[in-house]
């Protein structure tokens, strides 16, 4: 695909890479010389100074011949604006813009966004993204993300292996005698800052981060298996009454009615605000690391504690405050922290400041708009180690190779992992005899390498489970590693 990045602050360099990486056609405009001429030095793809909302910089970007274009300036009215002039001059299919503000967000005004008026197809909103993040996160204690598919019938679990894990040591194949009754089949492990896919013969090690496909409904037995029996939190503090608090509180009291939130604020004005906003949350207007507004806040009874104001530093007070304000020690494994980080040095200090999760806006950002690159069939994607490897939603349609042959003689590479099929409402964790079926919804563990600007093949024999006729996965059959996927229950229990 030809696409054109406008913005060349974080977001916009890092999708540029992940999408040059995956063998897409790249064009990133930016006013700033010293941010292009970084990418210029850094990445494979084309680099323009200029405004893009000038037509002579999107010509000079050959506008008309990209297929999307995506606009993440750090001016909401910039990326709309952006957006206009591609529509009505160049006829760009795709338009993607980065909206923060949340008066263009109201649902009462979003019927301008359409060919008529504003011609926006998609629109990311970081914060109202973040919240819901956050609450999935919520609704999955003891993992450390929890993303749905397949109409959410399958969640993608991301589960920190610790040495409470039962499952250390043992091997993949054996876990299926183990657990017989789980559907979940472990897609690989972060290990050491690297993606592992785990074969058969594999184990899971003390500090591993697996990525786990499983049934929905089995949610809590999964994370029990895994050494994870934390219960969901039913009172909740957030520090910061931004944005993310805000959607993440009101998220909160529309979801769940046992669950109790407080906000702590320091502008009096947005404290306010969102009070007259809110129905069962508590606002208290103070500063988040003064101790007596901590103190009356009951930071020590707060289950989970989240740290969301503008400032990285005082986020990551907030988990000194915690272990300061927990009188009983032993209770500290039994709260959660999770503090907004901007800046990624900071994630060094995650295990030594004992924060459970750290939120990074800017991947964030990346994850939601690498969901809307995908076309066709391709209905949801998941990115892990900023676009390394991905987690994609198709379906099988009716030209696939993939009809009614078994999983084992797919020839499906090692690259590729098949997670979990939706077969008319039901799950199925597959074997090596599962047979595919026209129109089953398979969540696939993808490579970068095995995505292609122009196919979606899973093998030299599996032609067509393809996003449309100009987006598919490729694998090319003269790679060396092209090897059979592995039979068994490789990873399934």
């Amino acid at each position: 695909m030809n696409i054109i990045i406008c913005g060349a602050g974080r977001v916009g360099f890092t999708i540029a890479k992940i999408l040059s990486e995956q063998g897409h056609s790249i064009t990133i405009i930016d006013q700033s010389s010293d941010d292009i001429q970084k990418i210029d030095d850094t990445l494979d793809v084309k680099a323009i100074v200029g405004k893009a909302t000038y037509p002579s910089i999107l010509e000079k970007a050959n506008a008309s011949e990209a297929d999307m274009i995506i606009a993440v300036t750090r001016n909401d009215e910039i990326n709309m604006l952006i957006c206009q002039i591609s529509f009505s001059i160049f006829n760009i299919p795709k338009k993607i813009a980065r909206i923060r503000s949340q008066d263009y967000l109201n649902p009462k005004f979003t019927r301008v966004y359409n060919k008529e008026n504003l011609p926006i197809d998609v629109i990311i909103s970081p914060e109202i993204e973040i919240a819901r993040s956050l609450q999935r996160k919520l609704e999955a204690p003891g993992a450390l993300d929890n993303v749905p598919f397949a109409n959410n019938k399958i969640r993608l679990l991301e589960i920190l292996i610790n040495d409470k894990c039962p499952l250390i040591d043992i091997k993949l194949n054996e876990l299926t005698k183990k657990f017989p009754k789980l559907d979940a089949n472990i897609l690989g492990v972060i290990r050491s800052d690297k993606f592992t896919i785990l074969k058969k013969n594999d184990v899971m090690l003390n500090g591993d981060k697996a990525y786990v496909a499983i049934n929905a409904s089995q949610m809590k037995e999964t994370l029990s298996a895994f050494g994870h029996h934390e219960k969901i939190s039913n009172k909740i503090l957030i520090i910061g009454g931004g944005n993310i608090g805000f959607n993440l509180a009101k998220n909160l009291e529309e979801g769940f009615d046992s669950i109790r939130v407080k906000i702590i604020e320091k502008n009096k004005e947005r404290a306010e605000l969102i009070a007259g906003q809110l129905n069962n949350t508590i606002v208290i207007n103070g500063n988040g690391l003064d101790e007596e507004v901590l103190s009356e806040a009951n930071l020590d009874e707060a289950q989970t504690v989240l740290a969301l104001t503008n400032d990285d530093e005082d986020n990551l007070m907030v988990s000194v405050l915690v272990e300061k304000f927990t009188k009983d020690k032993s209770e500290l494994n039994d709260k959660r922290t999770m503090a907004l980080i901007n800046k990624p040095n900071y994630s060094l200090l995650q295990s030594s400041l004992k924060i459970d999760d750290f939120i990074d806006p800017r991947m964030n950002t990346v994850s939601c708009i690498l969901k809307h690159i995908h076309k066709g069939t391709i209905a949801n994607a998941y990115s892990i180690l900023n676009g390394e490897y991905e987690i994609i939603e198709a379906e099988i349609i009716e030209a696939s190779d993939l009809i009614n042959k078994e999983l084992r003689n797919s020839n499906l590479p090692d690259e590729i992992r098949v997670g979990a099929i939706l077969r008319s409402e039901k799950v199925i964790i597959p074997r090596s005899n599962f047979i595919f079926k026209k129109e089953d919804i398979v969540i696939l563990l993808v490579k970068k390498d095995f995505l292609d600007m122009n196919e979606v093949k899973y093998s030299s024999h599996v032609k067509n489970i393809e996003r449309d006729t100009t987006k598919q996965v490729k694998y090319n059959s003269t790679k060396k590693n092209h090897r059979k996927y592995p039979k068994g229950k490789l990873g399934r229990f």
